[in-house]
């Protein structure tokens, strides 16, 4: 049995009560070559033929799949009631919709949320000819809600997961904390993180070209790039984003070492001010994170800390989405800024797991970025990484 398959299912039963959607159809094929990102949440395998998964806010969990896959479907146990058939979907899945009756059919489609528009352009025009002639298709609408909350809402087992891969992310930073010399490039430590990765068995949470990203001294380009030859030295600052895999579910963890140029025994006021400042940004998002908040009011908060001392604003949203996928889920933690639609406006939920992630430049030194891995609660947040609260000092011997 696919246990965490269930324990979705389960929970959405009780979002689409919340949210007064009668059913919730999820609806693919060929899932091995583009599947609906919602998939190996409520269902957790690959499907051939169409195939419908229904979960009804009466409690009904359908799955109707091809004869060949029902035993498979069974062994994954998340669903109540399974419907084979062999040679056409339409029949099986009109006779299903006209027992349960629904007012509201919440299909995968979105403009905000990628992980809840996995129902591609084509498949829909196919969903549609097989309602013609039926009510339903007049009943259709998005279920960008429900995946949101779904996918969002994290049970204890994902949690528990997701804890497990930031305690591994957080060892493996502590040795390359001792590992890291100057004179060794961002390629080499890269390639050291990535070894020891595989060694431990862990996942890597994104694109192994960029994971981790290793960032060393001021002329080092930030951001999804990949390491370049560029030695780490004296009087410089080391960034780090990295996350590793394990059980499906990721962690994303941003730290920060400085190297001591010779006849300094701490880091120069411009190195500390802004890993201060970071910091306090952190906790102004951590204050502003209670159940009902919007992600632009906590955005606000930590950006606000950040200009406020005197430092651009940083050019990304505050904090993001973790799960399954490193960016994963509907709300951000960011401004309402075009290219993010209304993902801030959405207000944050118990269960939500979060990154805090600002971040900003020390010209001549490099870049301080912090990001913490964060629980919403219903009291508020708790950080689930263990948060840096002091720079790194590199050794040098």
């Amino acid at each position: 049995m696919n246990q965490l398959a269930k324990e979705k299912v389960q929970q959405a039963i009780g979002i689409l009560e919340e949210q007064g959607i009668d059913l919730w159809l999820t609806f693919v094929r060929e899932t091995t070559a583009g599947g609906d990102p919602v998939l190996p949440i409520i269902y957790g395998s690959d499907l051939t033929w169409q195939s419908a998964l229904m979960i009804s806010r009466q409690g009904d969990t359908i799955a109707i799949i091809g004869n060949l896959e029902k035993p498979a479907a069974e062994a994954i146990g998340a669903y109540d009631e399974l419907i084979g058939y062999d040679t056409a979907v339409r029949g099986p899945l009109q006779e299903a919709l006209k027992r349960l009756d629904p007012q509201s059919i919440a299909i995968n489609y979105s403009q905000n949320d990628v992980h809840a528009d996995g129902l591609s352009h084509g498949l829909y025009e196919v969903l549609l000819g097989h309602l013609a002639g039926t009510p339903y298709a007049e009943r259709l609408v998005s279920a960008e809600r429900v995946i949101a909350s779904v996918r969002g809402r994290k049970t204890p087992n994902e949690i528990a997961r997701i804890r497990s891969a930031i305690a591994a992310t957080e060892q493996l930073y502590a040795d390359v904390f001792d590992y890291v010399r100057p004179s060794m490039t961002e390629i080499e430590i890269n390639a050291w993180m990535r070894t020891q990765a595989k060694e431990r068995g862990l996942d890597l949470a994104w694109e192994a070209t960029f994971c981790p990203t290793v960032n060393a001294g001021p002329d080092s380009p930030v951001g999804h790039v990949p390491p370049m030859d560029i030695q780490v030295a004296p009087g410089q600052i080391v960034h780090f984003d990295f996350g590793a895999k394990t059980q499906d579910y990721c962690a994303d963890i941003q730290r920060v070492m400085y190297f001591l140029a010779a006849g300094e025994d701490a880091p120069p006021e411009p190195v500390q001010k802004g890993f201060d400042t970071i910091r306090a940004a952190i906790e102004a998002a951590m204050a502003a994170m209670k159940p009902g908040a919007k992600g632009v009011e906590v955005d606000a908060a930590a950006r606000k800390v950040v200009t406020d001392a005197g430092y651009p604003e940083y050019m990304y949203g505050t904090g993001h989405h973790m799960g399954r996928t490193v960016h994963d889920g509907a709300g951000l933690l960011g401004p309402m800024w075009e290219k993010y639609g209304q993902s801030p406006q959405l207000p944050l939920e118990p269960g939500q797991v979060y990154t805090v992630e600002p971040g900003l430049a020390v010209p001549g030194y490099g870049y301080i970025g912090l990001e913490e891995d964060v629980l919403v609660t219903e009291n508020g947040a708790e950080y689930l990484s263990k948060p840096q609260t002091a720079i790194v000092i590199g050794r040098q011997d």
